[in-house]
């Protein structure tokens, strides 16, 4: 069980180092979704951030476990946010936040497994 943690953990928090650098880089992509749900460019920095934060916290997991299931469950939380953005505005183009909200759960539910509930 642990081996798979292990690797939904590091894939979810390279993926979502991944997105960080696309957000704090301005790309192109991220601005166009961001015009689509009407947020501001201006926050891509802040929300870059915060997924640089969750995939720090998801390694910081494997050292102390109760990090990264706090870090899962903060993830959990963006990307519902994620999705009720695109939600809001109606726009069904929404894998991306659906697949990230995929995987912020699976890493959640495999940490709970695999540490216990704390």
């Amino acid at each position: 069980m642990f081996a798979v943690y292990a690797v939904v953990t590091v894939l979810t928090a390279a993926a979502l180092g991944y997105g960080a650098y696309l957000d704090f880089v301005g790309h192109e992509s991220i601005a166009a979704i961001a015009d689509r749900l009407s947020v501001p460019r201006s926050w891509m920095v802040p929300l870059g951030g915060c997924l640089a934060a969750g995939s720090l916290g998801l390694l910081a997991g494997f050292v102390v476990p109760l990090i990264g299931m706090a870090a899962a469950a903060g993830l959990v939380l963006y990307f519902l946010g994620a999705v009720g953005a695109h939600l809001r505005v109606g726009d069904r183009e929404l894998g991306g936040a659906v697949g990230f909200l995929g995987l912020s759960v699976a890493v959640l539910v495999l940490g709970v497994a695999v540490h216990g509930g704390y």
